[in-house]
């Protein structure tokens, strides 16, 4: 792949389009509101084929994952630089990933198909869309909008217990290992950064296992709208503040962007 543009104002046109007819495909106990009970299922697990970071830092990088027969999860430690949830994994931006709320990180198959559609000139040689874990996914999934996903709300994933942490935000090292100009306000402004989690209850996670959703936080603070908000949108910022959902170094920078 090499040097692919992005495209104008009709990219993000498409995208709400996507969206919409993503969100229209799934079952209606999936669109209203949150999720509750069995939403969706594993189809890939991956770790990391470590490689030298693709935005030019002095490090290696773990952002390519390529598909294992399972994961084994636990829980690290509580700061960045902590290590990954995934036994096998590998996480080489220490000072910003890692630790007990980036144990775990899920994308849906069907984000994966709609980037392979906008972006086909940025694929991998002799690939038709982006392979399962491309985009740093432990956890290819089906059948989940993970726009939706609330904050603190806990799922239940083969053997473990998972819980809704934080969102991604893209960096230079996911930038550079997709190639594509732009592509952190491309990805901002699409708003599906997938879904981290923290590990409640370790255990292995296969590729079919169901996802099953368990009730959701009272404050209905979604994964979309804290993305939106570490983004820099102060009004969903001043809701996720209220909330009080997300772990303090988070809150604090969410309360710094309203001052």
């Amino acid at each position: 792949m090499t040097g692919a543009t992005s495209s104008t104002a009709s990219e993000d046109s498409t995208a709400s389009t996507g969206r919409a007819a993503f969100a229209a495909s799934l079952p209606e106990s999936t669109t209203a509101g949150a999720y509750l009970g069995e939403c969706g299922t594993v189809r890939s697990t991956n770790i990391a084929q470590v490689q030298p970071d693709p935005g030019g830092a002095d490090r290696e990088s773990g952002i390519h994952k390529v598909p294992v027969d399972h994961l084994e999860v636990f829980a690290p430690g509580p700061n960045y630089g902590d290590g990954s949830g995934v036994v096998g994994d590998f996480v080489g931006d220490s000072a910003h990933h890692g630790g007990a709320d980036k144990a775990v990180y899920a994308f849906a198959r069907e984000e994966l198909d709609f980037w392979s559609g906008q972006h086909s000139d940025a694929l991998p040689e002799n690939t038709e869309r982006f392979p399962d874990g491309y985009f740093g996914d432990n956890l290819t999934t089906e059948d989940v909008d993970w726009t939706r996903a609330v904050i603190g709300q806990q799922v239940r994933v083969g053997e473990a217990l998972l819980e809704v942490s934080v969102p991604r935000q893209p960096c230079r090292t996911f930038g550079g290992w997709l190639d594509i100009r732009g592509w952190m306000r491309i990805f901002t402004q699409h708003a599906d950064c997938g879904c981290y989690f923290r590990v409640v209850e370790p255990g292995v996670i296969r590729p079919g296992d169901a996802i099953e959703f368990l009730p959701a936080p009272d404050h209905g603070v979604t994964m979309q709208q804290a993305f939106k908000a570490k983004m820099g949108d102060k009004e969903l910022a001043a809701l996720v503040v209220e909330a009080q959902c997300l772990p303090p170094h988070h809150h604090d920078q969410l309360v710094k962007l309203l001052r």
